[in-house]
């Protein structure tokens, strides 16, 4: 499979702070990514990183073979990164079909096929970004990035704070995307188990650098090594 996404000795944080250190990985078209670790350690920041939105001190970061270092935002954006941040980032002034009409883009996912995956969205379509629930707010953050059809979707936290019977529809949803769809996805994850049992590769950080790559079916049948790495029960 051709490389999609190369972070080679990257160097990153926020003005003169440095979080990432000299991280370095690979990803390839269809690749599932379980970026673990304990609170603190880079996971949130790689994703910002990819997205430009920090300090990049060294190393170089690939998109599709070409160097990223000057590209802005929103051309990442339309370039294929699909991000959805653990802030969500709600528009009060728009409906949830605004939220997913104005950063469409042309491809597979549609309105039609988002609401078919999330029949809740259509049935609060006309609802404003701040009249929905903690769930509906992530399941249309979710949605609104692939309403811009990426080639990588970015998942930070997307399980938090959400009910179990929340968790479990937007679980089987990201095993869809994975297993059934082969999109390539990069889940950052409290929950170090959930997260593995949705991806097929993972990388632990910690202080800033990787200190385990592995397939995510190993890891996850090592529980002390686990244990280990991200001080999960």
């Amino acid at each position: 499979m051709p490389e999609l996404l190369s972070f080679d000795r990257v160097v990153a944080g926020y003005g003169d702070s440095v979080v990432l250190e000299d991280v370095s990985f690979t990803m390839h078209e269809g690749d599932s990514l379980a970026l673990l670790g304990r609170n603190g350690v880079g996971k949130s920041t790689l994703l910002v990183t990819l997205m430009g939105l920090t300090q990049l001190h060294q190393g170089a970061i690939r998109w599709g073979g070409a160097d990223t270092a000057r590209i802005p935002t929103h051309m990442r954006a339309q370039a294929g990164l699909g991000w959805v941040p653990q802030e969500r980032l709600m528009f009060p002034s728009l409906t949830v079909e605004e939220h997913l009409t104005v950063v469409a883009r042309p491809g597979e996912w549609d309105l039609p096929k988002i609401y078919g995956v999330f029949p809740r969205l259509q049935e609060r379509r006309a609802n404003m970004g701040n009249q929905l629930s903690g769930g509906e707010q992530q399941m249309l953050a979710i949605a609104r990035a692939l309403m811009t059809n990426p080639r990588l979707l970015l998942l930070d936290e997307p399980m938090e704070g959400l009910a179990p019977i929340i968790v479990q529809e937007l679980v089987r949803v990201v095993r869809n995307l994975v297993q059934e769809k082969g999109l390539s996805v990069i889940v950052v994850e409290q929950h170090a188990r959930l997260a593995l049992s949705l991806t097929r590769r993972a990388i632990v950080l910690d202080r800033g650098r990787i200190v385990h790559d592995s397939d995510s079916k190993s890891l996850l049948q090592d529980p002390d090594k686990l244990q280990a790495l991200v001080a999960v029960a």
